[in-house]
């Protein structure tokens, strides 16, 4: 079992910039993929990105490509995700999310699949406002 804690969010204008980040806690965390969840007010939870175990394979959903990037420092247990140029659309509640990892692009099939990540973090609110 992994432990996540978010961080980083609050309140940005249009346009502007918040780096998220997860800190990981418990079992072997470079074994793990993690993914970057997001759930807006009546919307259903979606995977945004998520970044494979070695950190070399990443993966973006369409909306935020271009715009947020994910890292992960294996030595701190924690992955970050910077999110620029950012839109109302944006604002919602981020959850990390980690599940062992099995192949190298296993992080995206977990989404894409609709398949479980195992351990969740409580959260962290990102409101995009003028």
């Amino acid at each position: 079992e992994v432990q996540l804690v978010e961080s980083g969010g609050g309140l940005a204008q249009p346009g502007g910039s918040l780096r998220l980040s997860c800190v990981a806690s418990g079992s072997n965390f470079d074994d793990q993929a993690i993914a970057w969840f997001r759930q807006a007010p009546g919307k259903e939870r979606e995977g945004i990105s998520c970044v494979g175990s070695s950190g070399y394979f990443t993966y973006y959903e369409d909306s935020v490509k271009g715009r947020f990037t994910i890292s992960r420092d294996n030595a701190k247990n924690t992955v970050s995700l910077q999110m620029n140029s950012l839109k109302p659309e944006d604002t919602a509640i981020y959850y990390c999310a980690a599940t062992p990892d099995r192949s190298t692009t296993w992080c995206r099939e977990v989404i894409v699949e609709n398949y479980q990540y195992d351990d969740w973090g409580q959260g962290t609110q990102v409101t995009v406002s003028s």
